[in-house]
């Protein structure tokens, strides 16, 4: 009898012992499961902060790239005290015979035709080819323009400013901005109208002024409407 009871005993003992182990085992295999996911998860946190860092870097220099290339194009207008606005960018002044598509309107200058328009105080009443009244800009010439916004009252009295002052010509152009714009090369002013005391202001400085590349080149001799 006693016999049996230590047989029952050893045996539960070892039961109990082998449970146990597994269950060490278990813990084992859990802990080991747990460091793994801890690692994994810390190794994903540091691949995905890297994309990240590594896309903001990208972005700041693709911001960084685009803000020196605007800095180096300078290809823009600054406006003065005095509301002029004077173009940044280069100018070319290459006669060509392919059309020009020009950064602003009406152009301030650039390639232009190899014939210029007539600036000799001259009036037209159809919009030009900018690209010979460009031509007149590189001879010293000032251009004032105009869309049907403008006052007729205006428009008469600027034509008449024109008819009397050399190295000036005058045509409509309806797609401009501004209903009165008057233009030089490199330069350019939206006025009110013809009583704007800008008006006189940007004739007096620009007309032959110190920004022609041709001063006294002529204004006759050219296209006329």
């Amino acid at each position: 009898m006693g016999s049996a009871k230590s047989s029952s005993s050893a045996a539960r003992t070892a039961r109990i012992e082998e449970m146990r182990r597994a269950e060490k085992a278990r813990e084992r295999r859990n802990r080991i499961l747990v460091i793994a996911g801890s690692v994994v998860a810390v190794a994903a946190l540091v691949v995905g902060a890297v994309v990240v860092v590594q896309a903001r870097s990208d972005d700041d220099k693709d911001t960084a790239a685009s803000t020196s290339a605007d800095a180096k194009g300078g290809d823009r207008f600054v406006t003065g005290s005095d509301g002029v606005r004077t173009w940044q960018g280069k100018l070319g002044r290459t006669h060509v015979t392919k059309k020009v598509s020009y950064p602003m309107e009406p152009p301030v200058g650039g390639d232009h035709a190899q014939v210029w328009m007539n600036c000799n105080g001259n009036v037209y009443t159809k919009s030009l080819n900018p690209m010979n009244a460009v031509h007149s800009l590189e001879h010293g010439a000032v251009w004032v323009t105009y869309t049907g916004k403008a006052a007729k009252a205006d428009v008469d009295a600027l034509a008449a400013k024109v008819r009397s002052t050399p190295y000036t010509l005058m045509s409509p152009d309806d797609d401009q901005a501004e209903p009165i714009m008057l233009t030089a090369w490199g330069h350019q002013r939206v006025v009110s109208g013809a009583g704007d005391p800008a008006v006189g202001a940007f004739f007096e400085k620009f007309v032959q002024g110190a920004q022609t590349p041709e001063p006294g080149a002529a204004c006759t001799g050219g296209l006329s409407q």
